[in-house]
């Protein structure tokens, strides 16, 4: 490991050094603190909206019209989001930007229909040509036909079979339910219910104006690792079909149980849309009323995630795909603190104290896999216990001390939750340790994205860094962490982002990480970080990587200039010793010129990701946070030089 320590000379790059800072840098800086502050809550907390696309909002439709609770106002309120959402071609994507997307399509046709648009009409007529052009209704994702087959547009057999059996399996035996990551188990649980009762309600419309005449796509070879997860998921339909008695009552009241011991105290399973209304749903199945307590409290949480807006062609609502107090908090406090305030700031203070009063102190599904572990953490959302994770408490951590609030027993019980979670390979995953199992992508009914959470470059360096600035950095766990890091560094330079868009946000994270914890901007390693930014910043200073990047290699390090991405490319610029460079400068100057009068700056682009290549987040907060920190410390990293000056 002292090897991986020590730097080496390449043949990188020199920059040419910039001028010194101009007073617009600095009263950029000023105007966006100042205006991030103005978004605190009094409770102390940050929270920006979380856009995603508008599944979001169709599928919600379809829930109330599942269990008869639509009205006539929520219909038209979340029609007019979703018909403003559509593309020229008349799809709909899953981020701003990007391509069209079939399943997202079909989706938002069936909720426009059931908000009375005409299926003649110009823009469902060009949709539904966009959709017979990819295929049809058959062409979907296996969740599209599920929400199909609940109204009679698809039928059950031909759906991929998901037996609630599969929560009476041990953790030890292949395929429970803990081998799934939390998010994809939160699913398939309740999932697993509904497609064992295949109810029907009605939609009081057909859609066969979405389907095609092509053959159904042939079953892969037998001999094939799909062709035999196809096989065994006919095996488990056949099951399904004579699926009686006191074995599958015993599957549905032990997920029914498991479902309801993991409801959160806003009334949402994992803070998340997928388990939420699938929850629902199967409760519901099961001959839970409406008025009983966990529906009840499960419906009245939607309007929680529920976003209202004033628009011209009248209001309009939009629905979270979940919620980020936890992290934005985090990251407001770090921002603030690189813009100059101290740590007994009131802001600060408050948020802080928030931050402790979030702390988890209870048992997760992460104890599946890690028993011994302590507890310790925080989690995502207001109120998401269930699911603290490895990302959130190293941002909290680092933040926490920033502030003056007192938090060594709090930060002390994270710190020994973090090392407890390190994966095998000396990585770190978002939620759980050791979730690696590959092979449940390809099951039949698995489409929707990643359904396994494995260690990844973004969350494993920012515990690095965490436990790097908790002096852990000589630890054997730390050192482990960052010969992780170098393993997974492209051969371009860069590093993956899992969560965020994409080599740009890997490698804005790891190269702060992999500094904190020893190596010297020399190595090369870092040096390699620094070519790749130095070769992928935009002719107008800034840097921009479309979401496209996680299918098409062509795309790496390509896309619009954004302000979060330029922020993160800049972080990593400043902490290689290269903030005071020329490209940091021109990329300075890409934030003060694209600035908003109020401090903040536009970013229509989804800089977030749920599940790389399927479904993406626009942070609201991003293009705020990360552009105060990286000005802060850039700034504060040039007042250093000759002609210094104190930012007020």
């Amino acid at each position: 490991m002292t090897e991986l320590l020590s730097p080496k000379p390449t043949g990188s790059v020199v920059e040419a050094p910039a001028a010194a800072p101009s007073d617009a840098a600095r009263a950029a800086l000023r105007r966006a603190r100042d205006h991030l502050l103005g978004l605190q809550d009094e409770a102390g907390w940050w929270k920006g909206d979380l856009a995603s696309n508008v599944t979001m909002d169709a599928e919600d439709l379809l829930l109330r019209q599942f269990l008869g609770i639509r009205t006539a106002e929520q219909t038209a309120e979340s029609a007019r989001w979703i018909r403003s959402q559509q593309r020229p071609d008349g799809s709909w994507a899953t981020f701003h930007g990007g391509p069209g997307d079939l399943s997202t399509t079909v989706e938002a046709y069936l909720a426009l229909r059931l908000a009375g648009d005409a299926p003649e009409a110009p823009h469902l007529a060009s949709a539904a040509a966009f959709v017979r052009a990819h295929g049809g209704l058959a062409a979907s994702r296996v969740f599209t036909r599920f929400w199909l087959a609940l109204f009679g547009h698809w039928p059950w057999h031909q759906l991929p079979a998901v037996p609630p059996e599969l929560v009476l399996l041990p953790s030890w035996l292949p395929f429970n339910i803990y081998d799934f990551a939390c998010w994809a188990r939160q699913t398939i649980v309740p999932l697993s219910i509904v497609r064992a009762l295949r109810p029907v309600r009605e939609l009081g419309f057909t859609v066969d104006e979405l389907r095609t005449a092509a053959a159904p796509p042939r079953p892969p070879r037998l001999r094939s690792r799909p062709g035999v997860l196809h096989r065994l998921d006919r095996v488990a339909a056949g099951y399904e079909r004579i699926a009686r008695g006191p074995l599958r009552r015993n599957a549905l009241r032990r997920a029914a149980e498991w479902i309801v011991a993991r409801q959160e105290a806003d009334g949402s399973w994992g803070g998340i849309q997928p388990p939420w209304v699938y929850s629902l749903m199967a409760l519901h199945l099961l001959g839970y009323q409406l008025d009983h307590p966990v529906l009840r409290a499960g419906l009245a949480g939607l309007e929680g995630f529920t976003v209202r807006q004033q628009t011209p062609d009248g209001p309009v609502r939009w629905l979270e795909a979940c919620q980020s107090p936890v992290w934005d908090t985090a990251l407001a406090v770090t921002a603030l603190s690189d813009a100059g305030l101290p740590a007994g700031h009131p802001a600060l203070v408050r948020a802080g104290t928030w931050l402790l009063d979030e702390e988890i102190r209870v048992r997760g599904d992460w104890a599946v896999r890690r028993p011994h572990t302590p507890v310790g953490g925080w989690a995502f959302e207001f109120d998401n216990d269930g699911y603290a994770d490895t990302d959130d408490t190293a941002e909290v951590i680092m933040a926490l001390r920033r502030t003056a609030v007192p938090a060594d027993a709090a930060v002390l019980r994270a710190t020994r939750w973090l090392l407890g979670m390190q994966c095998r390979d000396g990585g770190w995953a978002a939620f759980d340790a050791d979730n690696t199992r590959a092979l449940l992508g390809e099951l039949p009914f698995c489409d929707f994205g990643e359904v396994v959470d494995p260690p990844s470059a973004d969350v494993t360096a920012h515990i690095v860094e965490a436990l790097a600035a908790e002096n852990f950095a000589d630890t054997v766990p730390v050192r482990r962490g960052v010969a992780w890091l170098l393993r997974a560094q492209e051969p371009d330079g860069s590093w993956f982002g899992r969560w965020g868009a994409n080599h740009v946000y890997g490698t804005g994270a790891v190269v702060p990480a992999l500094v904190a914890a020893g190596l010297r901007p020399g190595h090369p390693a870092i040096r390699r970080a620094v070519d790749w930014l130095l070769a992928h910043q935009n002719p107008d200073g800034g840097w921009g990587e479309d979401l496209r990047s996680y299918r098409d290699p062509a795309w790496v390090g390509r896309g619009e200039s954004t302000a979060s991405q330029t922020a993160w490319a800049l972080l990593a610029l400043h902490a290689a010793g290269h903030g005071t460079g020329e490209a940091a400068g021109r990329g300075v100057a890409w934030l003060v010129a694209t600035q908003r009068p109020d401090g903040g700056w536009d970013e229509p682009q989804y800089t977030g990701t749920g599940f790389p290549g399927d479904f993406y987040i626009n942070y609201g907060l991003y293009r705020l946070v990360f552009p105060v920190s990286a000005l802060g410390r850039i700034l504060d990293a040039r007042a250093t030089g000759p002609d210094a000056e104190v930012l007020p």
